[in-house]
């Protein structure tokens, strides 16, 4: 008895109908090597017969809905199910492998939605997961992802497709796809190792695994959703191999590390890094807390999460299920006698009025914030419930930044500049008659993209008077982003072109990163 098919993978279904006495007694030992005959025998399940991407079985009622799952995503077929006496069942199956048919717990009618019998799901799971075939695919997609340098990877179920990608430099990359009869066992592997419920998939889930590789730490988060076809996993891998980012590696401009400098000697005040997640602002914060690491500075951080160990640093974990918030966890560390505060994300005005006050009762403050660009800080924290004087009194520099990728230097070219470039270049400010741009031609090394690895922009709004007073009157963003422009401070975007000009990027990588703040550039100088 088989029930796999030749060719493309069947539709994996379950249904069920009705057997007479006939066909229980004509049922054969099954021919189904990847299914143990105690997984069988221990979920009341009897093979009847194998047809055309199809496998009929009968079961008693209630069936055992968690089991069926299980063995058509296992086998990649059509499952019908035929409902009989339990009796009947347990005789044949005890006939025909001769092991121990004492029932399991029976799954309520409604178990598809209510699996109230996990220890019945767990057996069913960890047999699965503990396969040397899934075990082999999780060291294999792990391993690919840490050599590519991933940042995350994916792992996807869709009707007739187990999809795998992984992210490069911010992008998301295919990788082959797994047969989808692995689905389900690699998703409950990767649970186990991470300690999470392998029994729930209505519900989220957060676990961590820590791996070694060529004598490195890896650190991987999980984290999985319910979706329709099933889990939906995802995989943030942080290498603490390389350890932090310094200044020198960030892509600043030499203006721009003039401003860090000077602002990271101050004895207290505010530092506000922004932008969209994954644009590098933790990253950044570490490096300036690398520079300031040192024996007679106390440096203390609160975090969600944690991403890379520093020592010397008192690195402290959010954990809101009991309670250890960034707020209640900054009321207590102000009396650690620090010298430095990071708060790796200020969310509500809670966090940040405590933050602010930190500032400005003698500490130095780093934290990240959600906005678009410098100008937009402000705002954010206005209208989080902040008292303007508060932001204007504790605020000593704003940094923008985004991550754009650097170009393959095995195999980058260059071309000159075309009229359009002129034309384009000549729009933001810079008139170049003549010269050569880099581009992207793409190599085995870099993947056939062109590129290989990010470099940060960004732009810097030190919080002079005129910016103060502009925050004191609750100006709008586009004022401070005038008084920016001003004052002479670059923007995201012509920090980015001046990259562009220097060979380190593209144009088109630029523009897919920085398009929205090119617009805003605009509209400030209109």
């Amino acid at each position: 008895m088989n029930a796999r098919t030749d060719g493309a993978q069947a539709e994996t279904t379950l249904s069920f109908a009705i057997c007479g006495a006939q066909e229980i007694a004509a049922a054969e030992r099954a021919a189904l090597p990847e299914v143990a005959p105690d997984f069988l025998v221990g979920h009341g399940i009897l093979p009847l017969r194998g047809e055309a991407g199809l496998l009929v079985v009968a079961v008693a009622a209630p069936p055992p809905f968690a089991a069926l799952d299980a063995l058509r995503q296992r086998l990649g077929t059509s499952v019908r199910a035929c409902l009989v006496p339990r009796e009947a069942v347990e005789c044949r199956l005890q006939e025909l492998y001769g092991l121990d048919t004492a029932p399991v717990a029976a799954a309520p009618a409604n178990a598809l939605d209510e699996l109230d019998d996990v220890e019945h799901d767990l057996s069913t799971l960890k047999a699965l997961a503990e396969d040397a075939p899934v075990v082999k695919l999780a060291q294999e997609l792990l391993a690919g992802a840490i050599e590519a340098h991933a940042s995350d990877l994916h792992l996807e179920i869709f009707q007739n497709e187990f999809r795998v990608r992984q992210r490069v430099d911010g992008i998301l990359i295919d990788r082959p796809s797994p047969p989808r009869k692995l689905y389900l066992p690699l998703i409950s592997h990767l649970k186990l190792r991470a300690q999470m419920n392998i029994a729930e998939r209505r519900l989220p889930q957060d676990g961590r695994i820590k791996l070694t590789r060529d004598g490195r730490e890896v650190d991987l988060r999980i984290s999985t959703v319910p979706t329709v076809h099933g889990e939906s996993m995802a995989i943030r891998l942080l290498d603490q191999g390389p350890g932090l980012v310094s200044m020198d590696q960030l892509g600043l401009s030499a203006a721009a590390r003039e401003l860090f400098g000077n602002s990271i000697t101050l004895p207290h005040g505010m530092i506000l890094v922004t932008g969209p997640t994954g644009s590098g602002k933790t990253t950044t914060l570490y490096s300036l807390l690398g520079v300031l690491n040192r024996p007679e500075l106390k440096i203390i951080t609160v975090e969600d999460p944690v991403e890379y160990q520093i020592s010397g640093v008192n690195q402290i974990q959010v954990k809101p299920q009991i309670d250890l918030t960034f707020a209640s966890a900054l009321r207590s560390i102000v009396r650690q006698d620090p010298d430095v505060l990071m708060v790796g994300e200020i969310r509500d005005q809670e966090t940040a009025e405590i933050a602010i006050q930190s500032a400005l009762t003698g500490h130095l403050v780093f934290s990240t914030l959600h906005t678009n660009d410098a100008a937009g800080a402000p705002h954010r924290l206005l209208d989080m419930g902040v008292e303007p004087y508060l932001i204007a009194s504790s605020v000593v520099l704003i940094v923008a930044q985004r991550l754009v990728r650097t170009l393959c230097p095995h195999c980058k070219a260059q071309h000159a500049i075309t009229a359009a470039d002129r034309l384009f270049l000549s729009q933001h400010g810079l008139d170049i008659a003549e010269g050569q741009l880099a581009q992207a031609v793409g190599c085995p090394r870099c993947a056939g993209t062109g590129y290989q690895g990010r470099s940060g922009i960004f732009e810097m709004l030190p919080v002079d008077e005129r910016v103060k007073e502009a925050i004191l009157l609750k100006a709008p963003a586009g004022a401070i982003r005038r008084i920016m422009q001003e004052a002479g401070h670059p923007s995201l975007y012509a920090d980015g072109l001046q990259k562009v000009l220097a060979g380190v990027t593209t144009l088109e990588e630029l523009a897919r990163v920085a398009r929205w703040e090119a617009r805003q550039e605009g509209a400030a100088a209109a």
